[in-house]
């Protein structure tokens, strides 16, 4: 079934004709019928089929529940309760089967042989007529034999996974009817063959053709084919269309506030609004120009043939991009052009005297790149939107993301984005504000709260860099788009929001003793300690379940091949390194003291924020891995923060 333009479907019907002989044998054979009509539903609710399991040739007992007019997707759920939604084409009856392996079992020899005597053509030899029975058998042989060491092949590397999984007991059902998923894939073309066979109307070398068809291209060609899958976003996150568009006005909204509040003398939240500046004070195209030498100075580093390069995870289609690895490279050049600034004595405060503009200059150059991003996308093939990004409306999509890895040649916009230009911007504006602390207040060194915000937000960003290979499994290059959320959060909220705790002690200063400075310190650690081994146990049984060094860590199997971890930190909480994030962010708040709470807005936030990402991995998860992750759930009950949520 080939669905075309206008909702028409084209059924291509091979039969015989009405005409026969008294034996009830066709006279005249004839193909290729087409009849047009109207696309129907095939199969009803509740019903129970047989749905192939999708990038495979594995079909499973399914039940139908839910059809979708418009996309003519039917939804099924497994036996394991994972949902999807399938093409018709993709599903067949129980019967089906049945009758394929009730047809197979009852044809005696016998049968067959009375069925090829009555129709063998009378003008062929005997000899010639037992030769060519005999090739067929062969021939049928050999097919069987085909089918079934790929299917043994297929199976092997879910048998190994679900093997090294100790206690859990693994679902054996969906290999019940695995021997003849291949036949059924191939059962037109077979079903035209055995009439050929039986009435001799061909050649042959022609029917010699036919079998090598079968035996080293027909099957493998089956084993590789991957269908599509509709890639509609149909369930809206943030707030939605409305929830979207306050967002894009909000976020700019907030970075201006709490600038212009820590700018105050008394910043208190509740001064508000804050005095604001004159709009003309805002622009400047001389700070503009600075941010775009920065911005085209990190995409030069990236551009280097320097470090190695990897390959990301799969995509929906079966590729896999291909991402240089040189963001520490990166950063060492960017730490050898801010030290030859200095050394020529360059004013790098001059960041914090046009702090707002710099904000702002981002800002603008981020609106400009979504734009970019958008148009672009509409032009993208789809099996390369974001899936969380191709609802179909302009403000939800242009927000979200609709392009999933958008490129200029081999240069991947969203993942330079990712670290490059906000996250070195972060540790650059930090030294600037380091550097305008003492200019201001006559200091010779930093204070210890100054030195101690550097130290710690300089760590988190070479480890970031050094482990630049482990962002490449992460939720916003594998399912989110780049669009204006990623955009404005990777050049403005990152370096503008992330660094205020610098900035807040520049007008601020805030004195803390040795003892209160070691103590935090150690705070730091621990979840400095708990963020990167989290992180590196789950990166690497990503790249490779099977590497030796990870034998001792149990995961639970799930029907899609992946494993869910149940020891290790990932049997502690089910997100080890959001706990570890935010201890880690509670130190970097510490040392500005507790007179305002302003310092401590990335706290506040960064909960928030990992609470909403959790839910969204929460729900991604449950449709994804349906019952394995119920059960997961139940041997790891606590999200992030132990015995409390």
């Amino acid at each position: 079934m080939t669905g075309l333009g206008g909702g028409l479907v084209l059924h291509y019907r091979r039969g015989w004709g009405k005409s026969s002989s008294r034996h009830g044998y066709p006279k005249e054979p004839f193909f290729g019928n087409c009849i047009w009509k109207m696309p129907s539903r095939r199969f009803a609710d509740g019903e129970v089929v047989m749905g192939r399991w999708p990038g495979s040739v594995l079909y499973y007992e399914v039940q139908v529940t839910g059809y979708n007019d418009v996309s003519h997707l039917y939804t099924v759920k497994y036996k394991d309760g994972t949902e999807l939604a399938l093409k018709e084409s993709d599903i067949k009856t129980q019967s089906s089967f049945k009758h394929r392996k009730s047809q197979s079992s009852s044809s005696s020899p016998s049968r067959r042989s009375s069925s090829r005597s009555r129709s063998r053509s009378p003008g062929r030899p005997a000899k010639g007529r037992r030769r060519s029975s005999s090739q067929s058998r062969e021939s049928k042989d050999e097919k069987k034999k085909t089918i079934q060491e790929t299917n043994l092949a297929l199976l092997k590397s879910g048998e190994n996974n679900t093997r090294r999984y100790n206690g859990e007991p693994d679902s054996t059902e969906r290999n019940d009817t695995s021997c003849i998923i291949l036949e059924q894939k191939l059962k037109p073309d077979m079903e035209i063959e055995r009439v050929l066979e039986q009435y001799n109307l061909r050649p042959r070398k022609e029917e010699k053709k036919k079998e090598e068809m079968y035996s080293e291209k027909k099957i493998f060609e089956t084993i590789k084919t991957i269908e599509k899958p509709s890639r509609k976003t149909e369930e809206l996150e943030f707030g939605g269309r409305i929830g979207t568009f306050m967002l894009m006005f909000f976020l700019p909204a907030t970075v201006f506030y709490l600038l212009l509040i820590c700018k105050q003398d008394d910043p208190s939240l509740l001064n508000f609004p804050p005095p604001l500046p004159a709009l003309e004070s805002l622009w400047d195209p001389r700070v503009f120009g600075v941010f775009l030498l920065w911005f085209f100075l990190q995409a030069l580093f990236y551009l280097l043939p320097i470090g190695k390069v990897v390959e990301g995870l799969p995509l929906s289609n079966g590729r896999k991009l291909h991402y240089r690895i040189n963001g520490f490279y990166a950063f060492i050049l960017t730490a050898a052009a801010i030290g030859t600034l200095l050394y020529f004595e360059f004013e790098l405060h001059y960041l914090y005297d046009h702090f707002m503009q710099f904000a702002v200059s981002a800002a603008a150059f981020s609106l400009v790149l979504s734009i970019y991003l958008y148009i672009r996308s509409l032009k993208a093939p789809e099996e390369e939107l974001a899936p969380g990004g191709n609802s179909g409306y302009f403000v939800y999509d242009f927000f979200t993301g609709h392009e999933l890895n958008p490129r200029i040649g081999s240069f991947d916009l969203k993942y330079f984005c990712e670290l490059r230009p906000g996250l070195i911007g972060w540790v650059v504006i930090n030294l600037a504000m380091l550097l305008a602390e003492m200019k201001i207040h006559n200091l010779s060194v930093p204070s210890l709260s100054m030195i101690l915000v550097n130290s710690f937000q300089l760590l988190y960003v070479v480890d970031a860099l050094w482990n630049e290979e482990a962002i490449l499994t992460t939720m916003d290059i594998t399912h989110d788009g780049f669009g204006f959320m990623l955009a404005f959060g990777d050049l403005v909220w990152v370096p503008f929001v992330y660094s205020l705790q610098a900035f807040y002690l520049v007008g601020h200063p805030t004195a803390i003793s040795w003892p209160v400075a070691a103590a935090i310190t150690v705070l730091n650690g621990i979840g400095y300690y708990i963020f990167r081994s989290a992180n590196s146990q789950k990166n690497n049984f990503r790249r490779n379940p099977a590497d030796p060094k990870l034998a001792y860590l149990k995961f639970i199997p799930t029907a899609t091949g992946k494993g869910l971890l149940v020891t290790g930190w990932w049997g502690f909480v089910r997100h080890p390194n959001y706990l570890g994030d935010i201890i880690m962010a509670l130190a970097w708040s510490l040392p500005c003291g507790f007179n305002h709470i302003l310092p401590y807005f990335y706290v506040i936030y960064f909960i928030c924020l990992l609470v909403h990402r959790e839910a969204r991995d929460e729900h991604h998860c449950k449709q994804k891995y349906g019952l394995a992750w119920e059960r997961y759930c139940q041997r790891v009950p606590y999200r992030i923060f132990p015995y409390i949520y």
